[in-house]
């Protein structure tokens, strides 16, 4: 789909690189490890090649390296910023150094830990205090040395460092082994579990699609308390998780967009999309289950997405 070309003209193609690249292309886009985040960049590109003539390369890199990239303007976007999960990230960059924009239109989350349903039904985990009962613990033992496992998210991941958090201000640290390994394979863990009946316990985030996917029960948890709350990140303290606290649930999250403010001057109409985009959880959703169950190709999905999606699009570039 080709929505309004003569909104650009080509751009001289940037010469500012990143990671040794020889030479960037326009626009670089930031992309972490998990689905949604893949889709949106995949179809950000294709939007902005398609209608505003620039090219656009995509960039796998952790949280921290893509802000600290934007900072420097070697790469422009970051499509899926939680926060207040990268909260340390905004303020660096968006509030104190001005560096970085984020664009307004947040997409509402929530975050916890879930358990299939027949866990919670059928075996009565289904608070976060019911993990530090050694018993209930023992049950997501799944390589039979006697303590269970909790997958608390990915390597990188800014929640991952909270829940290891959480772990410890709630105690279930004491109990369970707090697994840090790849959303692919923790997916794939509760699949083989759920199949085969067996417990399973882990972090899970809307919008997502595993809830299309699987019947997951969030564990109930005291309600958000920002006087239980003292985050202290690695990269701030290397004591961070003995200063740190975060003993009640999440408070909710929201999603946005961040972008490289040097955009603004260099190519004005793409600042302009990246401070317009506007999603809804339900197309995140719909995204991540495209890539992820039906193993669509990432480029080939957002060309089909956009093309069926003209109007938003429209809404983006104007």
């Amino acid at each position: 789909m080709k929505v309004n070309k003569a909104l650009s003209s080509v751009g001289v193609a940037a010469v500012l690189t990143f990671a040794g690249a020889a030479q960037a292309a326009d626009v670089v886009i930031g992309v972490p490890n998990w689905p949604s985040v893949n889709a949106t960049a995949n179809v950000l590109k294709v939007v902005i090649e398609e209608n505003l003539g620039l090219e656009v390369e995509l960039q796998n890199g952790t949280n921290p390296v893509v802000f600290e990239a934007m900072d420097k303007g070697s790469m422009h976007a970051h499509p899926e910023v939680w926060l207040p999960n990268q909260q340390n990230l905004h303020d660096k960059f968006v509030k104190d150094s001005g560096t970085v924009a984020m664009n307004p239109n947040g997409i509402s989350a929530e975050q916890g830990m879930c358990v299939p349903d027949f866990v919670a039904e059928e075996l009565g985990v289904t608070t976060i205090e019911d993990l530090t009962d050694p018993e209930k613990a023992a049950l997501f033992d799944s390589d039979g040395d006697g303590r269970g496992e909790i997958w608390i998210g990915a390597p990188g991941w800014a929640s991952t460092i909270v829940e290891r958090i959480r772990a410890k201000s709630y105690g279930y640290a004491e109990t369970l082994e707090l697994l840090e390994i790849d959303e692919t394979l923790a997916f794939a863990n509760l699949d083989a579990a759920v199949k085969e009946k067996k417990p399973w316990i882990g972090f899970c985030y809307t919008p997502h699609y595993i809830f299309l996917v699987h019947d997951l029960t969030p564990l109930d948890e005291p309600p958000h308390d920002a006087a239980t709350w003292n985050v202290v990140q690695p990269t701030d303290d290397p004591d961070w998780l003995a200063k740190s606290e975060a003993g009640s649930a999440w408070n909710g999250a929201k999603l946005h967009l961040h972008y490289s403010k040097e955009l603004e001057e260099r190519h004005p109409e793409v600042a302009k999309l990246f401070s317009n985009m506007k999603l809804e959880g339900e197309a995140l959703t719909e995204m991540s289950y495209a890539l992820v169950i039906n193993k669509e190709d990432p480029a080939e999905f957002a060309k089909k997405w956009v093309a069926a999606n003209e109007d938003t699009v429209l809404s983006w570039l104007q």
